[in-house]
């Protein structure tokens, strides 16, 4: 199994839980590859933990349908074709686009989230790929939240917990992050403006990230 990029998780609380998120996180920057089998006891050597809270945590990507187990040997990342991928990004549009809207035209808590865009931003400059995707869901599920239905979250924290983009870490290392980054601060402005049309434009486009280049896989050489 190759080297995986995820954090110690040693010093903090809720080890199960945590290691779930950056397992996702892990996931969806395709750091974990469909075909490729995960032992608890590998995954708990490099999160400094015990292979029980690993296997807990897997277990509940089972659940969601992210992995499957393969007896006596670990957990495979379950597959997700082309048309797996424009199904969710079109879901998201339809859900993710017009709630964007409708919290401009009353953005009340809004400019709470600036910190939260703000990570965004800085993880980019750091290049670090599992910071970024974590620190954008956060930014997004909370934008979305504001307009008041928790429900509506839990269906889009699904779906970008399905989604892929495997063009992050090649976007991350040659810099190319922040212009994406940075829409997420233009979109909070948009929001704080009460500019529902263009929020609603601006969320569009940073959608099609997902089903572009951020969801390519790499090209092998020929």
């Amino acid at each position: 199994m190759s080297e995986l990029n995820l954090p110690s998780l040693a010093t903090r609380q809720n080890v199960r839980d945590q290691i779930a998120q950056a397992l996702r996180a892990s996931l969806v920057a395709g750091e974990m590859r469909p075909g490729v089998v995960y032992s608890a006891p590998t995954l708990a050597e490099r999160f400094g933990v015990s292979p029980t809270p690993v296997r807990e945590a897997m277990l509940d990507l089972v659940k969601e349908g992210l992995v499957t187990a393969v007896r006596n040997k670990g957990f495979r990342v379950t597959e997700l074709s082309d048309r797996d991928l424009d199904e969710i990004t079109e879901v998201r549009a339809l859900i993710e686009v017009p709630t964007v809207g409708r919290v401009a035209a009353s953005p009340e808590g809004a400019e709470e989230l600036r910190p939260l865009a703000e990570a965004v931003v800085a993880a980019a400059e750091r290049r670090d790929i599992l910071g970024y995707i974590e620190a954008d869901q956060v930014f997004h599920l909370e934008l979305l939240a504001l307009a008041g239905n928790a429900h509506l979250v839990e269906v889009v924290r699904e779906l970008r917990h399905r989604s892929r983009l495997y063009g992050v870490p090649s976007l991350a290392e040659r810099g190319e992050l922040l212009p994406s980054a940075r829409e997420h601060l233009q979109l909070l402005d948009l929001v704080i403006g009460n500019d529902a049309e263009a929020a609603e434009t601006l969320m569009r486009h940073h959608l099609r990230h997902v089903r572009g280049i951020w969801a390519t896989p790499p090209r092998t050489g020929r």
